[in-house]
This record gives structure tokens, sequence and C-alpha cells, in this order.
């Protein structure tokens, strides 16, 4: 089976490293301009730089998303802007905008351009029109079943074709949305949507002011809430449909979730293209332990009417980020995330095969000073553990939830 490359977000230098560490072939980041998520941390130029040379230096790729609608105002800028990234060595751009996309061939010629979802692609021919231009790359529409894909792969065969695996979804199509800047005046089209569909809405009585209930079938009022996309039982499927690279969305997420998934997705992939028929549980399961909405395989499948999570917006997982490693080996630094305590038994989430996994019982630990430590209740404290196997930088030690 080919090749796949696990294409990982980097909201920041931090996530960046996270996505690296547990199995990413490549992220996509934004920098402070011209990104459709501009509420994430994003990177200066400096930054930009320095995340090309230490992904690059680990053979990741990098891929910066230049995907905003532009207006005239915006072009001069993003002339520099795409001299830059030629310049630093970014391995492609990520454009939505006809003109974004021919001002980058003008002032950039070398620069390697990815269309990116905002561009509703949906259709073989379209795809053929992207490659006429000179796009190496076409991030498919959220809305394709994998069969629609196949079809798309085998009418353009030479043009690398981008799908969405997990993460959060758009009630408007393919994140053409107005409705954040009908009720904010923040443009989502230009990176500063509100999310405004995860909102619990009520209806009042326009003369009284008096509330009125709204209903979907008895089971809520988040009629505009969309489920999680969740596509790791499918990916040999996508696979043999000639998806070359799957993409995670959450540049917004926090570095557990990043962490949780791209190495559920890392074994995944690794497990399919061995020859793996049927996923393992604990690899298809693995995405449940972080925060996540109810999840969809969406259309991939083909027609579905049952996207929509009407009970709540709420995000939880199975299990809760306790301690993030800061030295690796068996008597590791860690930084608090969440309260634990001696006694309690946590699990390592792990790059390296011989702990990811595991479970030990925490044992006392020191503090920065020396002082032994029953109760890790002070945020972001730096404590030292004696573990019964060697962990790694970057690990991370989680604990099941009671209640899940």
């Amino acid at each position: 089976m080919q090749k796949v490359e696990l294409l990982a977000p980097a909201g920041n230098f931090s996530k960046l490293k996270t996505a690296i560490h547990f199995g990413a072939d490549a992220v996509y980041l934004g920098g402070k301009n011209f990104s459709l998520r501009s509420f994430a941390d994003n990177f200066t130029r400096e930054e930009l730089a320095e995340a090309v040379a230490y992904a690059h230096a680990r053979g990741v790729k990098v891929y910066v998303t230049v995907n905003i609608f532009a207006k005239d105002a915006d072009f001069a800028e993003a002339a520099d802007y795409f001299r830059y990234l030629q310049q630093i060595g970014v391995d492609a751009a990520l454009v939505t905008d006809p003109g974004l996309f021919t001002l980058a061939r003008e002032v950039a010629p070398n620069l390697t351009l990815h269309i990116s979802t905002q561009s509703n692609t949906l259709n073989s021919r379209t795809v053929g029109f992207w490659k006429t231009l000179g796009a190496e790359r076409v991030v498919l529409a959220r809305e394709l079943s994998i069969a629609e894909i196949s079809a798309i792969h085998a009418a353009e065969p030479d043009t690398e074709l981008e799908a969405f695996v997990h993460g959060a979804m758009c009630i408007s199509y393919s994140g053409r949305c107005l409705l954040s800047n009908y009720l904010t005046s923040r443009d989502s089209n230009r990176g500063e949507c509100v999310q405004a569909c995860r909102f619990r809405y009520e209806m009042k009585e326009k003369e009284s002011g008096i509330p009125l209930e709204i209903e979907e079938d008895e089971r809520g009022a988040y009629i505009l809430n969309s489920k999680d996309l969740n596509l790791i039982r499918h990916l040999d499927k996508l696979m043999q449909a000639g998806v070359c690279s799957f993409k995670i969305e959450g540049r917004m997420k926090s570095e557990y979730y990043l962490a949780t998934v791209v190495s559920a997705y890392r074994k995944a992939i690794d497990f399919f293209a061995a020859g793996g028929t049927v996923l393992p549980e604990e690899i298809a399961t693995a995405p449940e332990k972080t925060a996540h909405r109810e999840f969809t395989t969406a259309y991939s499948l083909g027609a579905n009417d049952n996207t929509v999570n009407y009970t709540d917006s709420s995000s939880r997982g199975t299990a809760t980020f306790i301690a993030q490693v800061l030295s690796g080996g068996a008597t590791p630094t860690v930084e608090m995330r969440n309260r634990f305590q001696t006694g309690e038994v946590l699990e390592v989430l792990s790059a390296n095969p011989a702990a990811d996994g595991k479970t030990f019982v925490v044992p006392v630990m020191t503090d920065e000073e020396g002082g032994e430590v029953t109760d890790a209740k002070r945020v972001q404290q730096k404590l030292t553990l004696t573990l019964p196997f060697a962990v790694e930088e970057g690990d991370i030690l989680r604990r099941a939830d009671k209640n899940a």
C-alpha cells in the first residue's frame, strides 16, 4: 500500500514539537497574517524560519496557511510574505483565493502551492483546473465520500489529494460561513470565526420577551453544532482511494489533544500500511481519551443526515492530562498540568513503544528544591519521579477518568 503522509496542526512552536514527537510526517501552521486561525498563537516571521529549520532537521515538512479570502489591500504585504516563505524553504503554502495563487506564482515561482479545503473542491475538473495553474496538491472538501475521492483520483492521478480525517467539523459548506460576521462582526473567512455554531440558542417572544423553547426531537437546542470527524477505522479505504495526506484539524486544540490524536493516527497508518485489515480496538478508541464531541464519519461512507450534535456543545475525553515529561529517563522531571497524588495509577503516552501504554503507581516525588511532595497541586510545578521504566522528553502522563 502507498506511503501516506500524516499531517498535523501546529498552533505554536510547542505544539509543533509535540506533533513531531508523536509521529507527524508534516505540520501545517500559520503566520501572524493571512491565516484562517487568527486566534491561534501562530508564528512570527522569525519563528517560521526556526520552525522550518527544526522540522527539516527531523525529516518533517512544513506547510504554511495563506488561506484567507483576500482584498486588494492585502496584496502588497502578501507578495512580500510569499517571497519570505520561499526564502526560508517552506515545503508549501496553502491558498484559497485565486488572486493570491496567481500572486504567489509571480513573486515566488519556486514556492510549492497547495489548494486549501476552503476552495470547496468537489470534482476532478476542479482538481484539473488547479493542476493546469501549477498546484501540486488539492485539499478536498469534507463533503466528499470515499467513492467520490476515488473517482477524482482516477481522473487526475498526477495531482496529490489531501483529506481531513479527524477533528472539528463546520456546519457551513466547507467552512464558508457568514454567521460569525452577522452576530459579532468577526469575519470567519479572514480568520476571526467566533464559532457561533457552538452556541446554545434560545428564542424569545418579540413583544413580551418571554423565552420560547427550541427543540430538535426533544434533544436540545444546539441546532448548529456539528459532531467531530473521526475516520481512524477507514484509513485503509482512503489510502486505496488515492489520498496521499491525512490531515488532522486542530491548530487551537491543546497539546494533549494533539499528542493523543497524532499518536493514534500514526499507529493506525502504520498498521494499515503493513497490511493490517481490522484496526485493533486500543488504537481505534485512543482518540476518545482526549476532549471531543460525539464522533461521526460525516460523508465519507455516503449520504449522512446524522452529523449534528443536538444535545450539547461540550467537549470531553476519557482521560485527564496530568503532566508532561520535561527530561527523560527513569527519573524524569515532569511539569504538572492537573492535580495528582502519590498512590494514583497513571498511564504513559509515548512515541517509544517500550514505554507507550505502560502504567505505574505514583511514588513520592521531589520538587525543585529537593523537598518531598505527595500531593502535586501547584499549577505547572516541576517534579521529579522515580519510575520502573524510562520515558522520553515530550511524553505525557495521564489518568483514566473515573466517570468515563
